[in-house]
């Protein structure tokens, strides 16, 4: 009998040593595997991500600096790239060919392919956007009731207005935020739903003259960092590391420089 009970010590023993050295050679595969992240986002939307005009394969801006502190607390390079427009970047991400979406509002069909990092690194707003002349009251979202609006393709506003523009509105979608403000100019739109950054910025690249956004903002959503499900840099510890260094990161308010120093950068650049 002491034989027995010996016998089934050992093995549930052995049993620990095997789930125990299974988990630690898991946590060093991920680490082999794992040598570098690849991080993008949408391509318009300064001063958070712009395509650098010194290297136009990779994106610049307040999220790519902030993928580069990043990279310091975690240990693995984060390469911040220029992947294509907002609506093949989600794509690519859907299929695992990116890591890291530096900037992402949450919405539910999301969670079918990336996972959330918290907290949120930047509050941004959305804001209707008219031309200077337009007779268009807005101050619920039901004002835009029956007036054409227009928008970048596979952009988010946040669940609740995303649900209610599909059911109540009419909203054309085209490939970039140039192609939108220039329809709007042009009148072929009633209006544009856009961050107000990221228009502000556009809107005095290209010199408009003409544009105007509207208050109360349409939304205020959180911009978040998300990782591929497809990622082999998706592992329990890598999200956790990840995780911590948002965290840290947050608390030392770095995202405010972050934007301040690229609203600089971006003036400078288009002053050129």
């Amino acid at each position: 009998m002491r034989c027995l009970f010996r016998t089934a010590s050992l093995l549930r023993m052995a049993g620990i040593l095997i789930t125990l050295g299974t988990a630690f050679g898991s946590a060093a595969a991920a680490d082999e595997v794992c040598k570098k992240l690849i991080a993008t986002g949408n391509p318009e939307y300064p001063p958070f991500l712009w395509r650098d005009p010194d290297d136009e394969s990779h994106l610049i801006g307040a999220n790519a600096d902030l993928m580069q502190s990043l990279s310091k607390e975690i240990g693995i390079p984060v390469e911040v790239k220029y992947i294509g427009p907002w609506g093949r970047v989600q794509e690519e991400a859907k299929l695992g060919r990116v890591d890291l979406l530096a900037g992402a509002f949450l919405t539910l069909p999301r969670f079918d392919y990336m996972d959330y990092f918290y907290p949120a690194f930047r509050e941004t707003r959305t804001v209707i956007w008219v031309r200077k002349d337009s007779s268009l009251t807005y101050k619920k979202w039901k004002d835009l009731i029956g007036k054409r609006g227009i928008t970048v393709i596979n952009n988010s506003f946040g669940e609740d207005f995303d649900r209610y523009a599909s059911e109540s509105l009419k909203v054309a979608t085209v490939p970039s935020l140039e192609q939108a403000l220039t329809l709007l100019t042009l009148s072929r739109a009633d209006y544009l739903i856009y961050e107000e950054d990221p228009g502000l910025a556009y809107i005095a690249k290209m010199n408009i003259q003409n544009l105007k956004p509207l208050l109360p903002p349409i939304t205020n959503e959180n911009l978040y960092l998300t990782i591929s499900h497809k990622s082999p840099c998706n592992t329990p510890e890598m999200r956790g590391r990840i995780a911590k260094a948002l965290y840290k990161l947050e608390k030392q308010n770095l995202m405010n420089k972050l934007v301040s120093s690229n609203i600089q950068l971006w003036r400078k650049q288009q002053a050129k």
